[in-house]
């Protein structure tokens, strides 16, 4: 991050070469803490860059219980994709912070692991569930299997045949990219932020002004009719070069607008020209549309600085680091996560982690410097950082508000380094359409369904000839006793009577000869009632 500045001559911008850049006075901020230069505007000094980059470390056991939820999150969602497969939604980019020039207060705008699949068995069925004998090859074959995975071969298949293991291992291998992709697309669709890239966005200062040479002799005309106008732009610069010369509003589409990068602008005029409206502020919460730059309206004849104050729009919010621990890292503004992360890596560069326990880490000379501690716990470096890190300083920038000469005039133009959303919308669309468009994959799942059901097929037909050829009789025998009951049901046989299928054991029992007296002493007296009449 540069500290100051980078004044750019004029001369360029509007092809005067008898123009050169004005002289910035310098005015220190009254309330910037432990003296820190102004890290936000560009100048031609290199910038000490931290040697340490990437995310804030977990413990081992913490590391292995959060991967261990992480395939099962993605396990879980790779199979619920499969069962029921749904569309994905692009969802657009969410855009920085909307903000709108305030016209009441004198500001207007200047225009617009390996995820086997698990194989699911045949439930146990209970002997006394079969009414027939189990010796019987046949009978074997009538079991009914569990429901299976669609393109799961059964055991049984399986075990007939020797390449179905190659088959099963392309069903593993597929269920690993299942869900390694589902795992991407859920960390793509719920990012919040897309990610961000340092752009270099280019600020103009300048200031319009009416023809002044048209004065009368009294200069009442003059004081009733001159007036000037302070206006601020800028746009990105792609790849820290300005592609248009000259001054000029807006930039690419891609990008957001000018006011989108700004929280507050706070325009100061001379009070004793303007002791009525001398302070003009625009804030982003009251004006939610973006806006190509800003623009201060005013009359008068009288040359004076203006002097503006931009606090700059975060997202996310970073702050400003203490002077300590901007030496010991090498940043100076950065966002809370980012310097947790590049102190975490500073800790483990200097292996200072204590190896009993990866919870704690040992302080050297430097950390005890800003943390005051001999060892501290990883838990309590956030807290330990809130009292090293502020809200950073507005950028003040001052212009002359000249009245004479070429118009418009002209003093500064700066560079600030930002961070604008990466052009990803566009490759993120498309990978997510990928998903979207899968009749291809979809054809070839119900290939492999269509080739399962064959399969089964096939594997009954042989189950049923290899009984045949084991007991002919005793298979034909069992057929044809399976055959007439489904026939009888089919067919709705009224005529069915359970008495004759009773075995032989019933009417062996003690009643029976009772039973068949009285039948016979009914029958006879009733054919003897019938003789009679």
């Amino acid at each position: 991050m540069n500290n100051q500045a980078k004044n750019i001559a004029t001369s360029s911008l509007f092809g005067h070469s008898g123009m050169a850049p004005q002289p910035q006075p310098h005015h220190p901020n009254p309330i910037q803490q432990w003296n820190h230069p102004n890290p936000l505007l560009s100048q031609s000094q290199s910038h000490p860059q931290t040697q340490f980059h990437g995310l804030f470390q977990f413990s081992e056991p913490q590391s292995q219980v959060f991967a261990q939820a992480q395939y099962a999150q993605a396990q879980l969602q790779s199979q619920a994709a499969r069962a029921h497969p749904q569309v994905p939604q692009t969802q657009p980019f969410a855009h920085l912070h909307n903000v709108k020039t305030n016209t009441a207060n004198g500001v207007s705008s200047l225009g617009t692991g390996s995820a086997k699949r698990a194989t699911l068995k045949p439930p146990l069925r209970s002997h006394n569930s079969l009414n027939m004998n189990q010796s019987t090859p046949f009978k074997a074959t009538k079991l009914t299997p569990a429901v299976l995975q669609k393109k799961q071969i059964p055991e049984k298949v399986a075990a007939l045949l020797p390449e179905s293991a190659l088959y099963t291992q392309l069903l593993d291998f597929e269920a690993q990219v299942d869900a390694s992709l589902a795992r991407r697309k859920i960390d793509i669709q719920e990012t919040k932020l897309p990610p961000h890239v340092q752009k270099t966005l280019r600020v103009y200062v300048f200031n319009t002004f009416s023809n002044h040479a048209k004065m009368d002799a009294d200069n009442r005309k003059a004081d009733d009719e001159s007036w000037w106008s302070l206006k601020i732009i800028g746009r990105i610069l792609e790849d820290g070069v300005d592609s248009m010369s000259g001054i000029s509003q807006g930039s690419s589409p891609s990008y957001p607008k000018f006011s989108a990068f700004f929280k507050k602008i706070t325009i100061l005029l001379d009070q004793s020209l303007y002791p009525d409206n001398h302070v003009t502020v625009w804030d982003s919460a009251r004006s939610p549309t973006q806006q190509d730059g800003f623009e201060v309206k005013r009359k008068g004849n009288k040359e004076f600085t203006a002097v503006i104050a931009i606090e700059m729009n975060y997202t996310p919010d970073k702050f400003m680091v203490s002077p300590p621990l901007s030496k010991l890292l090498g940043i100076e503004v950065e966002t809370r996560p980012r310097i947790i992360a590049t102190l975490s890596n500073y800790v483990k560069s200097r292996k200072l982690q204590i190896p009993n326990d990866p919870s704690f880490f040992i302080c050297d000379p430097s950390l005890q410097m800003v943390f005051g501690e001999e060892k501290m716990d990883f838990t309590m470096v956030s807290q330990k950082l809130a009292q090293h890190l502020t809200q950073p300083q507005p950028i003040h920038m001052e212009h002359n508000i000249k009245l004479s000469g070429h118009s418009p005039a002209v003093s500064a133009c700066y560079d600030i380094q930002v961070d604008v959303p990466f052009p990803l919308e566009k490759d993120m669309s498309t990978f997510l359409a990928g998903f979207e468009s899968q009749k291809e994959i979809e054809a070839y799942d119900e290939a492999i369904r269509t080739s399962l059901k064959k399969i089964q097929e096939h594997h009954r037909r042989r189950a049923f000839f290899l009984s045949f050829s084991q007991s002919p009789a005793e298979f034909i025998d069992t057929l044809i006793a399976s055959q007439s009951k489904d026939l009888k049901l089919v067919a709705g046989d009224a005529s069915h009577n359970v008495q004759k299928e009773l075995p032989s054991e019933f009417f062996n029992q003690p009643w029976v000869e009772d039973a068949v007296i009285r039948y016979l002493n009914r029958k006879s007296a009733g054919s003897d009632a019938h003789g009679h009449n």
